[in-house]
């Protein structure tokens, strides 16, 4: 990188700074997305193309007033050819995702594990492109599925481009990439019929992942709340694998990537997910696109386990295996940086969809390790570009292509954008002078040296015996859980289980799977089936640790309520003083506050004033909000007599919300059957229970009140 190229990728970074900042400045007025205009088409002609000014852009060329279409129509031909062809193939995983723009920061002391320029200069804010994920489903599937969530992100960094290709768990459902296409096409829809679209609960997964158990570990976490988010901005991420990362010296260490959200973890109980798939498809990606317009930028710390290279083998678990995590007990997270997603896309197709994640795009400073599905991923993360995006320049769409300087003497191929100049087109060239020439890894920003790791045996298709125990990390992490989440995990188990067709398949992970993992789980789902698990006396392994904090929802508690949303049930005889002391509140706490009324037709308040509502109730369900207000207002019979109201309150309260009985509004618990806890407020007016009610958000739920709940109608 000349000095030159140093200064536009300092001065980008920089803008991007200024850029937050003046947005942060802005976070109490929302845009006004309807009212915008395109600045790259204002005063500008229609055109082809071409560049040709189209003078009719609603009829086709024809023979006679009512005659036949000219196949000389070129502007027709032209909006016809291009339409045909603007889809490109999906991916076969990951299909359905959703991307935003930010910056990495370093924080400092980081040269003692890497000599990566990103990672060890705190002064520099790299610009990443991440993109959040399902795995199963197609790109028309629904965000609110269960399953694992992909968290990539792509650091432009001053050396080049990293990808760090990550999921929301920290474990695979293979072990070597071989089985990678086996696990996809068991998990994908069946063959046959192409059902269920984005859904585990069919008998093909079932099947596979019974046959294998080195899947127990990530099926576990795919029952978990883990694969049930509430939002993507609460979500943890991993880099499954094992890496190395690599110093000035030459000195490596084995590390697993974390990164973890400022926000908190949070997840949707089951029957909210399912609700959302149908009322709003694209909740998770509606509230990342509303969050960043709105200034709420989330943010992640990147941080990594470190294992000195001399104590690989010290576990009871191979670090290889990407179906074990290390638990934090034992080697505890490091923090290196953090990151914020500061900016959406312009144009979803041109940056989400095309954008192109590779975990062979490395730095100098950051290695591979021989995870043997790590190694199947560098070849076909790669393979699976050439095809999607149609030949070997896909670097060169703008959403993948490096903030640095790049040059070799590759040439040509489909979709080819640069102009290459020069005669020599190989190396070594004496006609212009060799260049570009190699860079000695030991230079200034030197060139990308694979760490000189020893390597020697025989070639052999076997797995080590390193790799063979598959139930102790799953026994780890449930009994890591807390109750009400061990509780999930049954359900979840006993839900999908009892959409498999096949009995001897549910009867084989009950009786062979989830026995092995623990036998009061494997009972507790046995008897919501009617599958007997016998009496058994099975030697579980004993680990160095017995349970892992830090694999609990409760270890990552929000550190504020930024960005949640709050919806106010409005009536006729509101008072507006109590909405205004709300929306003050939420403009405090950075908390999107709606006014919700039965419809659009105008409410008024206790002075017979208008108040303009954000919505109807019918239109904005409870289960796309944290916490429900209902304020005085329209007498009690009004409100019962309200289905749609009921149906708010009983709902909410089934989803274990917080809500706020206000004023008259008390009296609404006995009549709706409700059963008064720490999560139902009541007061005559907002202020005096605000903390309180703050403090029920942050909980995110009221567990407490879960098995009461189970008995309201859904």
């Amino acid at each position: 990188m000349n000095m030159t190229d140093n200064v536009k990728s300092t001065n980008k970074t920089s803008e991007m700074a200024g850029a937050d900042a003046a947005n942060k400045a802005n976070t109490t007025q929302k845009t006004e997305q309807l009212d915008s205009v395109r600045d790259d088409a204002t005063n500008e002609a229609l055109t082809t193309n071409q560049g040709v000014k189209i003078a009719d852009n609603q009829n086709s060329l024809r023979a006679g007033i009512r005659g036949s279409t000219l196949l000389e129509d070129f502007i027709l031909r032209e909006k016809i050819t291009h339409f045909d062809h603007e889809r490109i193939p999906e991916r076969i995983v990951h299909a359905r995702g959703v991307g935003a723009h930010g910056y990495f920061q370093a924080y400092e002391g980081n040269e003692r594990l890497t000599k990566a320029g990103f990672l060890t200069d705190p002064t520099i804010q790299t610009p990443i492109f991440v993109r959040f994920s399902t795995v199963q489903g197609p790109r028309g599937s629904a965000d609110t599925v269960r399953d694992i969530r992909g968290f990539a992100i792509k650091f432009y960094t001053q050396e080049g481009n990293f990808d760090l290709v990550g999921n929301n768990a920290p474990v695979f459902f293979v072990q070597d990439g071989i089985k990678f296409s086996d696990f996809v096409h068991a998990v994908k829809p069946e063959p046959d019929t192409e059902i269920p679209t984005g859904a585990t609960a069919h008998d093909t997964f079932w099947d596979f992942v019974s046959l294998v158990p080195e899947s127990a570990h990530a099926v576990i976490w795919a029952m978990s709340d883990r694969a049930i988010p509430r939002n993507l901005r609460s979500i943890q991420g991993f880099g499954v694998h094992t890496f190395r990362l690599i110093n000035a010296e030459g000195k490596s260490h084995f590390v697993k990537f974390h990164w973890t959200p400022k926000q908190g973890l949070s997840a949707l109980v089951w029957d909210e997910a399912q609700k959302l798939a149908g009322k709003d498809p694209d909740f998770h990606r509606r509230d990342l696109y509303e969050a960043i317009e709105n200034g709420v930028y989330p943010e992640w710390e990147l941080g990594v386990q470190i294992v000195e290279e001399e104590d690989e083998m010290n576990f009871d678990f191979d670090l290889l295996d990407p179906t074990k995590i290390i638990p934090e007990e034992l080697v505890p997270v490091t923090p290196i940086g953090r990151f914020v997603l500061n900016r959406n896309v312009d144009n979803f197709f041109a940056e989400t969809e095309q954008v192109a994640f590779c975990p062979g795009h490395i730095v100098p400073g950051i290695d591979f390790t021989n995870d043997p599905l790590l190694q199947a991923r560098l070849f076909s993360y790669t393979d699976t570009q050439l095809s999607r995006l149609g030949g070997p320049n896909f670097h060169q769409i703008p959403i993948n292509k490096p903030v640095c300087p790049f040059h070799n003497n590759q040439r040509d191929g489909i979709h080819q954008h640069t102009i290459h100049k020069g005669q020599a087109s190989y190396q070594p060239n004496s006609i212009d002078n060799d260049w570009p020439a190699e860079t000695p890894p030991a230079a200034s920003n030197g060139g990308f040296e694979s760490y000189p790791e020893q390597i020697s045996g025989h070639k052999l298709r076997q797995r080590s015996e390193t790799f063979s125990d598959h139930f102790s990390q799953p026994r780890l992490y449930y009994k890591s859980l807390a109750p009400h989440e061990q509780k999930h995990v049954v359900d979840a188990y006993t839900f999908e289980l009892s959409k498999v067709q096949r009995k001897h398949i549910r009867e084989r992970q009950v009786q062979q799977i989830l026995a092995n993992i623990d036998l009061d789980l494997a009972r507790q789902v046995g008897a919501n089936l009617g599958i007997e698990v016998p009496d058994l006396t099975l030697d579980y392994k004993k680990t160095a640790v017995e349970k892992s904090a830090k694999l609990s929802f409760l270890a990552f508690p929000p550190q504020d309520i930024q960005g949640r949303k709050v919806v106010v049930l409005i009536h006729n005889l509101v008072k507006s003083d109590a909405l205004e002391a709300m929306k003050n509140w939420a403009i405090k706490e950075g908390v999107t506050l709606h006014l919700l009324a039965p419809s659009l037709a105008p409410v008024k308040d206790h002075q017979d004033s208008i108040i303009t509502a954000d919505g109807m109730q019918m239109a904005e369900p409870s289960i796309a909000y944290d916490a429900v207000i209902i304020p005085d207002g329209d007498n009690l019979n009004v409100v019962m007599q309200d289905g749609v109201t009921r149906h708010y309150l009983l709902e909410a309260y089934k989803h274990l919300k917080p809500i706020a009985f206000l004023g008259n509004k008390s009296d609404l618990l006995e009549p709706l059957g409700l059963v008064p806890d720490e999560g139902t407020l009541v007061g005559d007016e907002f202020q005096p229970i605000a903390e309180k009610f703050k403090n029920l958000i942050m909980a995110h739920r009221v567990w407490s009140r879960e098995q009461i709940a189970a008995h309201i109608p859904a």
